[in-house]
């Protein structure tokens, strides 16, 4: 039976030799994740069921990044029933501050998920790990509290839809400018409960930040989970970094797809998602009169060493506009030092830009960057609901990390193409 890249996995995790959209399975996972906000009921279910220890302390991965640096009491005491949790039950992968990075960078960084892998996460964005030619999806607290004591998870086969790229890329288009055009073409429920697969030449000639870029806004149009095939990409990024060996598969040439399209991006600019849904997509030349107050560059989306290699080439030698602020949140603490060695952390600090520790913060309006009653933000994240970064007459457009940091320059939405040619 010819299958998907994604009916490959689940049915390998689910011991049959096929399945199909539609199916109902009961499969193995590698890894099952939780962060601050979401462990913590996961932990109180797991104990109140009574269970004594999770099934493998080695594929129990806790990381404590949506409010830290603790912003206050409570947020403090939600880490420390992950700290306490970590240490009683011996777990392998949970990072204290000063080790810690945003969950989705952090992971693939540190060979903790790979090609291959069924991976679970009580976060929406663990679809980001589909990058690596891995079937990972979110979940909810109670499914992680049942997968941390046996190590399986209850699915539903989900349809497949192929999306082919091809043409020619340009200078400024990043992956992230090419989900957001395809969210802006098929709508945030677009996707709905399907796996989006990402393919064509334009795809395999993306670098790995790109994909995981792609990937992780898969949720942004209602999928199960994003994915891409395994190549020498993959491979390059993999190699030496896995705790695993890896699984390569690929779909069969006769898988079926519940729909295929296929768009050429030879001439498309960078875009932005304007208030308040992703799928609400404007190519940048039309937002040149929005004014910003605020820039933030970085997320499990955008806080990757090329993307504050992007923000740093469009900074250096400029400033921040006057009454501007712009945050920038490298996404591990190996990516901070890494741009500290390369100098990019001295290029945004003499800009004008505020430096934070790894943390997901403005993302979700937790902490480091909220946005007050009618103030503008350009950011590099996901999302842009309404109240999302903080006040709910507060308005979030989002753009790639070439597009916020020309703003940041100027003030306004800009191409990043009038700032360095």
């Amino acid at each position: 039976m010819s299958m998907t890249i994604t009916e490959k996995i689940i049915a390998a995790h689910s011991g049959r030799g096929s399945v199909k959209a539609g199916d109902f399975v009961y499969a193995s996972v590698d890894i099952a994740l939780g962060n601050d906000i979401t462990a913590p009921i996961a932990i109180r279910e797991f104990t109140e069921a009574g269970i004594a220890k999770v099934w493998d302390p080695t594929r129990v991965a806790l990381v404590p990044d949506h409010f830290t640096p603790a912003k206050d009491i409570m947020s403090a005491q939600q880490a420390k029933v992950l700290r306490d949790f970590a240490r009683a039950q011996g777990l392998t992968h949970y990072w204290e501050i000063g080790e810690m990075g945003i969950e989705h960078a952090l992971l693939p960084e540190q060979g903790v998920v790979g090609p291959g892998d069924l991976v679970i996460g009580a976060d929406s964005h663990t679809c980001t790990y589909g990058a690596l030619g891995a079937m990972a999806t979110g979940v909810g607290s109670t499914d992680l509290a049942a997968a941390m004591a046996t190590g399986k998870v209850w699915l539903r086969v989900p349809e497949s839809v192929r999306f082919t790229f091809t043409g020619t890329r340009g200078e400024w288009v990043s992956g992230k400018d090419l989900i957001l055009y395809t969210i802006g073409k098929i709508g945030v429920s677009g996707a709905l409960y399907q796996a989006m697969e990402f393919a064509g030449p334009v795809i395999r000639a993306l670098p790995m930040d790109d994909r995981l870029s792609m990937c992780n806004m898969a949720i942004e149009a209602g999928a199960k989970s994003g994915i891409i095939a395994p190549d020498r990409i993959t491979r390059h990024y993999v190699r030496g970094r896995l705790e695993r060996a890896p699984v390569f598969y690929k779909s069969d040439a006769r898988a079926r797809y519940a729909a295929a399209l296929e768009w050429d991006v030879t001439g498309l600019e960078p875009v932005v998602a304007c208030p308040n849904l992703p799928e609400n997509v404007k190519p940048v030349s039309a937002l040149k009169d929005v004014r910003i107050d605020q820039v933030v560059i970085g997320s499990c989306t955008n806080g990757r060493l090329s993307d504050l290699a992007t923000a740093a080439r469009i900074l250096k030698g400029r400033k921040v506009a006057k009454g501007l602020r712009c945050l920038i949140f490298p996404a591990t603490p190996a990516i901070w030092r890494e741009a500290l060695r390369k100098g990019y952390l001295k290029i945004f600090l003499e800009a004008g830009a505020v430096v934070s520790p790894p943390t997901c913060g403005p993302c979700l309006g937790g902490h480091m960057g909220v946005l007050a009653e009618g103030e503008v933000a350009l950011a590099t994240t996901n999302r842009n609901f309404t109240g999302r970064m903080g006040h709910p007459k507060s308005q979030v457009y989002l753009a790639s990390p070439a597009v916020a940091a020309a703003g940041a320059v100027t003030g306004r939405i800009t191409h990043p193409a009038q700032i360095v040619g």
